[in-house]
C-alpha cells in the first residue's frame, strides 16, 4: 500500500494453503461493504531455505517421487512448488466476461489429526459458497481442487464434491470437470489457492478445462 500510494483495507493473511483464497474472500467482502472500489489480492511463496522441505519429508507429506499425482492411483504425497501471482477484483457491468459471485471461509474442526481434511465440513463450505453466490449446484460444469495428490486428502475431497454437488444433479447436464493444478506446478503452499483461482479464470475464460 506504501509502494503503491493505496488508502482501502490492508492485511496479510496466513492460513497455510488457504491464505490467497482467504486474502480473496477479505478482497471480495471490502468491495460489498463499499470499503474500496478495487481489491488487489496475491499469494506468494518461495523456498529459499531447505528446512521446511526437509521437515515435511521425514513427516511423510510430500511424494517420494517428486510428483502431484492429483485424483491418481499413484498419490503418495505432494511435491512443493514456488509461485507467485496476483488479480484484481473490481466492480464490473452485468455483461463482463468473468464474476465472483460469491465465497465462503469455513475450517475443519475436529478430524482425524491437525493435517487431516474433514468431508463433512467441506461439503458445508461448498455449499456456503453456492449459497452466497446464489448459485444452484447444477450450474457448475468446472471444479478447481485443492488436489493435492495424497491417498488421505484426494478421495475425501471428491467425496465431498460428489456429495455437495451430485446428489441431485440431473443425467443430462454435462459431466462436472475437476482439476487441480498442483499436478501441474506442484503445491505452492500459502500461494496455491492463487495458482488455482488463476487457472480456473483461464479455463472459464477458454472455455476449456485444463488438463492434469
Amino acid at each position: 500500500s506504501y509502494v503503491l500510494g493505496l488508502h482501502g483495507p490492508c492485511a496479510s493473511y496466513d492460513t497455510a494453503c488457504s491464505a490467497a483464497l482467504i486474502a480473496g474472500h477479505a478482497g471480495l467482502r471490502a468491495m460489498q461493504m463499499n470499503e474500496c472500489n478495487i481489491a488487489l489480492v496475491a499469494g506468494v511463496t518461495l523456498m529459499l531455505t531447505p528446512g521446511t522441505g526437509t521437515s515435511f519429508g521425514i513427516a511423510g507429506m510430500t511424494s517420494a517421487s517428486g510428483r502431484c499425482h492429483t485424483f491418481d492411483m499413484r498419490a503418495n504425497g505432494y511435491a512443493r512448488g514456488e509461485a507467485c501471482g496476483a488479480l484484481a477484483l473490481q466492480h464490473s457491468a452485468a455483461d463482463a466476461p468473468l464474476h465472483m459471485l460469491g465465497s465462503a471461509v469455513r475450517q475443519d474442526g475436529r478430524s482425524a489429526s491437525l493435517t487431516a481434511p474433514n468431508g463433512q465440513a467441506q461439503q458445508g463450505l461448498i455449499v456456503a459458497a453456492l449459497a452466497d453466490g446464489a448459485t444452484a449446484a447444477d450450474a457448475l460444469t468446472l471444479s478447481e481442487a485443492h488436489g493435492t495428490g495424497t491417498a488421505l486428502g484426494d478421495p475425501i475431497e471428491a467425496g465431498s464434491l460428489a456429495g455437495a454437488l451430485l446428489g441431485s444433479r440431473a443425467a443430462d447436464l454435462a459431466p462436472l470437470a475437476v482439476g487441480g493444478v498442483k499436478a501441474n506446478i506442484g503445491h505452492a503452499e500459502p500461494a496455491a489457492g492463487m495458482t488455482g483461482l488463476l487457472r480456473l479464470v483461464v479455463g472459464l475464460s477458454s472455455g476449456m478445462a485444463a488438463p492434469n
